[in-house]
């Protein structure tokens, strides 16, 4: 048990992994594993309320994800347009703010447009969810990395100052569902002290009780950032 006050994971990221493998263990279609994990991601918006999140980070595509077949990316772009239309009147109504990212600008038009909208309709939000979509890891360090040189000093403070979470909570919890242990590219720079919690759920099975169960989890580890 931690000593003096426990910690609370003000800042939890998810790798939502297993869609894939949910279908084929159901025999389905793999679109529908994906469309599982949307419900999934749903269900866990609509409880994270009251677990003393701040921040709730969601390794929605990445940059990688593109060498996917042509057919799947299709469907998890289609996906993506309905998520958003559906669901942002709550996340206004439930203060919620949506932040990206990755290099969403990349995405097709009409999805980078409902996606500006949603990020200016829920500015005033005060509990975050940000997703990653087109995100890598390394390109977002050499990224930050190259404005800081821009700027004239390279060092840790200047380089995470430019990534694109400078403006959210220090990662606390990083949670990957599925058995997989890696990191696959999200939030290496970020990750650097942040606890780890690798479970054998696939995502579509991952329910809030899951999330309490693992910051119950963290609130029992003493964080030592590399002291004593």
């Amino acid at each position: 048990m931690a000593t003096g006050s426990t910690p609370r994971a003000k800042h939890v990221a998810i790798i939502m992994d297993g869609n894939g493998r949910w279908a084929k263990r159901k025999h389905l279609p793999r679109a529908m594993g994906h469309q599982r994990g949307v419900e999934a991601v749903r269900k866990l918006v609509r409880n994270v309320e009251g677990m003393g999140i701040d921040c709730l980070t969601l390794y929605a595509f990445s940059s990688e994800n593109w060498k996917r077949p042509a057919e799947e990316v299709s469907d998890l772009m289609g996906m993506l347009r309905k998520f958003i239309k559906s669901d942002l009147p709550e996340f206004i109504a439930n203060d919620v703010r949506l932040k990206i990212i990755g290099d969403y600008k990349a995405l097709e038009p009409d999805i980078v447009a409902q996606l500006e909208d949603a990020l200016e309709r829920t500015s005033k939000g005060s509990r975050i969810l940000a997703v990653a979509l087109n995100y890598g890891s390394q390109d977002e360090i050499v990224r930050a990395a190259s404005a800081a040189a821009q700027a004239g000093e390279v060092t840790a403070e200047s380089i995470a100052a430019n990534l694109d979470t400078a403006d959210l909570p220090p990662l606390d919890l990083l949670i990957r569902t599925s058995g997989e242990v890696r990191l696959s590219n999200f939030l290496l720079w970020q990750a650097a002290y942040a606890e780890m919690l690798f479970v054998d759920t696939l995502w579509p099975d991952f329910t809030p009780e899951h999330l309490q169960q693992a910051l119950d989890n963290f609130a029992d580890r003493e964080r030592r950032y590399g002291g004593r």
